[in-house]
Formats: structure tokens, sequence, C-alpha cells
């Protein structure tokens, strides 16, 4: 983080804790590193999280987007889709 920039926080404690720990990653990584996020396949939808009979739900996940902003709120500027499996989503964010 440069100097003149204030920390983003956030009102949801779950989503804040996930941006300090992302942020703490990137203070760790030499200028030109990178962080690999593989996360639960999910949407940003809870409802498009639902199983096939609609009983199931994968609960606080986060999809691409919101994966995405914890990660520049934390501090990266490049942030993409590396791959994506049935069951992973796998991120790769840079400084």
């Amino acid at each position: 983080m440069r100097r003149h920039e204030r920390p983003v926080r956030h009102p949801n404690a779950e989503v804040q804790g996930r941006v300090e720990a992302a942020r703490r990653a990137r203070e760790a990584l030499v200028p030109d590193g990178t962080l690999m996020l593989v996360e639960p396949a999910a949407s940003d939808r809870v409802e498009e999280n639902l199983w096939e009979k609609g009983t199931h739900v994968l609960g606080a996940q986060a999809g691409e987007a919101r994966l995405a902003r914890v990660c520049r709120d934390a501090g990266f500027s490049r942030v993409r889709k590396a791959t994506q499996t049935p069951f992973n989503l796998i991120l790769e964010a840079r400084p």
C-alpha cells in the first residue's frame, strides 16, 4: 500500500478479514510477485450457489467479482481468473 492511500474498511467483518489477509499477503510479496487464490467454485449470487435439489447452499462463499474486489481493496492492481475446475476457482493477483 502506498503511503498516501488509506486502507479500505468494510462494514462486513468477514469481508474485512479477507481484505486484511490479502493485504498482508501483498505486503509479503516481492514487487513482481503473484498471489494465487484457490477458492471453492461459487457465484457472487447466493441463489446461484444452490445445489440440484435446492437443499444445500455453499454459504458465505464469494465468486470471481467479489474476490477480485477484495484483492483490489488489498492493494493488488491486476486480478484475473487463471483457471476454473468444476470445484475450484483459481485467481491470480499481482501488485
